[in-house]
């Protein structure tokens, strides 16, 4: 076996080692070679030190990192691995010697202008990058809004806000059986929605050794292939299942002679752990942050005094509370990273389904296939049982009640039809979330699958592109429903009725319904009944997008204008002063002159190279806007994949640029055209088609 690093025509490194773990340090060298800054990026956001080259506003992220303890949550879950699980702690340290042996011999151009040097990965980094990077993916930043909204609106307005918003991570995938497809063996497809970051979330990669050889989507900065792989054998994708696995806590604390105190819903007050720890921001003086951690978890918001804010908490009034975070690898020291060497070495969908006994977040919908007829979709992840008001808002610490009580069981579904699909909606982690996605991305898959009897992976590009956006529904009810309208509102209302409800970036009319959307989401927003959510609430900046008011109806607004009572806001009203509004103001171009791509970089860009987008937040492709505040898209598909179970390089896949994170590389973004025009490349896994670069 001739081992070594080979590309092949899109620059996709192609790993071949003697072991596991050779193959580990060799993945992590060729991950420093092509995505170097990246891989500092996230270990330093891992850390809480970014701000130190990038200056103030990556500062909240960082007093956060630090406050919940991300890093020392990684430490403490590698130690607990190196003693459980031996064999992937090794595996680990192989993979940060790859890195570190790769950082020695970057000359990536961004490390110049931030005067950055690259620094030492440990074992335990690439467990706080996985911590770092999916921290916020269940969303507990939510929990403050639907407090708010209840506190403002009442009980009513959590259901009525419930659905996947700004901050939230979703995906498609689908599932076809045998019998539904071409070749008579399984086909999985579909696209993880996330920030769209340049560099790339994802990183394409084939991984050989005599133990297994799999080609997948990995993580930067993580070993192995968590998400999308392929073995040969064995097939699996993931979505984000939308559980509700981390709890937000009001804490009541004080400070003593010895440091601070907890209140316990034992009614004592229990000493809490606090440090200082200094944040160094470019260009600024350092700041010092506390951080305190109770017997719930680190206290993310606040402290001894209370808040930075009007708002204390309702079940304190008058009282000072903190918030403190509790989430199950800091409770656990777990972290799932014993699921990650039995993918790779999967054979059949039994050893998948083996290995993520072992996961642990974030949770997913998993989807697998085998070339023997093994089929599984499951739920996977921790999530813990309480309480049902954990799962809603924050909860008083000093009350009992809150405490959790073992681990729910993960769901399994089966197939409908030869057909199974995961688009974020209410399916079989219903019973372990709150907000899910609307179903329409669910339906419209579902019902293009019905389409015809047999599929092949050519045709999967078709699905992964339709724009078609049936949210849209309940706005043009209400345009139909209205008379009396000048002539240009009136021309307008009927353009819009005769539209196809399609997002194409070529068209005018899906210009015209997303300007009209967004002015009756700046009407509804304004009303005085939501005064009072418009305002900034007291918590971290980096939390906020969860809380804005303006997303939030803009997200929603499929279930504002089709409630009984909206507390008083006239809707035709509203809806009748957006048409006047836009059919004054005249053509509103194309839908891709507005709807751009806003990727997502650390040092940031001139915007001259935002291609305008087909799609929207509940088309199958998922390309958000905000409505109400911006048409930009920062979030879209961070990949596409289609799995051929019948033969493995008869899949396709494709990033949004390119295999290569260093500017000016033929391989930076040369995906991009691909991506935009819903073509995918070839997975090619003979080594004999492939350019050898290195030996490993």
């Amino acid at each position: 076996m001739d081992t070594g690093t080979y590309r092949d025509a899109w620059g996709i490194p192609h790993l071949r080692a003697g072991s596991a773990h050779e193959l580990a340090r060799a993945q992590g060298r060729v991950t420093a070679r092509d995505r170097a800054w990246q891989l500092e990026v996230e270990r330093h956001r891992a850390q809480g030190t970014s701000a130190s080259f990038l200056g103030a506003p990556a500062l909240s992220w960082d007093v956060l990192a630090r406050r919940a303890r991300l890093a020392d949550t990684a430490v403490r879950c590698f130690a607990a691995l190196d003693g459980r699980d031996p064999e992937t702690a090794d595996w680990l340290r192989a993979y940060a010697d790859g890195v570190n042996e790769g950082l020695a011999r970057t000359d990536a151009p961004e490390f110049a202008p931030t005067a950055l040097t690259p620094g030492r990965w440990e074992p335990w980094t690439p467990l706080a990058v996985w911590l770092s990077t999916h921290i916020l993916f269940a969303g507990f930043p939510a929990k403050l809004w639907r407090e708010r909204a209840v506190r403002h609106l009442g009980a009513d307005a959590v259901g009525l806000f419930a659905t996947d918003g700004p901050g939230t991570s979703g995906s498609n995938g689908w599932m076809l059986a045998g019998e539904r497809t071409t070749t008579g063996h399984a086909l999985i497809a579909g696209d993880p929605h996330r920030f769209i970051e340049d560099p790339g979330v994802y990183q394409q990669i084939h991984l050989s050794c005599p133990e297994f050889d799999v080609v997948g989507l990995a993580v930067p900065g993580v070993p192995g292939i968590a998400h999308f792989g392929h073995t040969g054998t064995v097939a699996w994708a993931i979505t984000n299942a939308m559980a509700d696995y981390q709890d937000l806590y009001r804490e009541r604390l004080r400070r003593t002679g010895a440091g601070v105190e907890a209140l316990g819903p034992d009614g004592v007050w229990h000493r809490a752990h606090r440090h200082t720890e200094s944040v160094e921001v470019a260009g600024e003086e350092p700041v010092e942050v506390e951080v305190i951690e109770t017997e719930r978890g680190p206290v993310i918001a606040g402290g001894p005094e209370g808040l930075d804010g009007p708002e204390p908490g309702p079940d304190a009034p008058g009282t000072p509370t903190a918030l403190a975070l509790r989430h199950p690898p800091r409770v656990t020291e777990d972290l799932g990273f014993s699921a990650l060497l039995p993918l790779l070495r999967a054979r059949r969908v039994a050893d998948v389904d083996r290995a993520l006994d072992a996961w642990s977040e974030p949770v997913n919908v998993v989807l697998a296939a085998d070339t023997e007829g093994g089929l599984l979709h499951r739920v996977a992840g921790r999530v813990p049982v309480r309480a049902e008001a954990n799962r809603i808002r924050p909860v008083p610490a000093w009350e009992p009640g809150h405490e959790w009580r073992g681990l729910h069981e993960t769901p399994c579904a089966g197939l409908t039809d030869g057909v199974a699909v995961m688009a974020n909606q209410r399916g079989p982690a219903a019973p372990l979330g709150v907000e899910f996605a609307p179903p329409h991305r669910a339906d419209r898959i579902t019902a293009l699958l019905r389409e015809k009897d047999r599929w092949s992976p050519g045709d999967m590009p078709a699905l992964h592109m339709d724009t078609h956006l049936a949210s849209a529904g309940p706005l043009l009810d209400r345009l139909a429903a209205l008379d009396g309208l000048s002539p240009a509102a009136a021309e307008l209302r009927d353009r819009l009725l005769s539209w196809d409800r399609h997002m194409d970036a070529s068209s005018t009319d899906a210009a015209a319904y997303a300007a009209v959307r967004g002015a009756v989401v700046r009407r509804i927003a304004a009303h005085p009944a939501f005064a009072a959510l418009a305002e900034p609430p007291a918590c971290p900046e980096v939390l906020l997008p969860w809380l804005a008011l303006l997303p939030r109806v803009g997200f929603a607004l499929e279930h504002l204008l089709t409630a009984e009572n909206l507390y008083g806001v006239d809707r035709p009203a509203a809806v009748r002063a957006a048409v006047e509004e836009v059919a004054a103001d005249g053509p509103a171009g194309t839908w891709g002159d507005s709807h751009r791509l806003a990727p997502w970089r650390a040092l940031p860009k001139t915007p001259d190279d935002e291609p305008g987008l087909s799609g929207d937040h509940d088309c199958v492709l998922c390309t958000s806007a905000v409505p109400g505040l911006t048409d930009r898209s920062a979030r879209g598909p961070a990949a596409r994949y289609v799995w051929d179970l019948a033969r493995r390089e008869g899949s396709r896949w494709v990033v949004p640029f390119g295999a290569s994170g260093v500017p000016g590389s033929p391989h930076h973004r040369d995906q991009l055209p691909l991506w935009l025009a819903g073509d995918l490349v070839p997975v090619v896994t003979d080594f004999d088609r492939l350019v050898k670069e290195t030996d490993v």
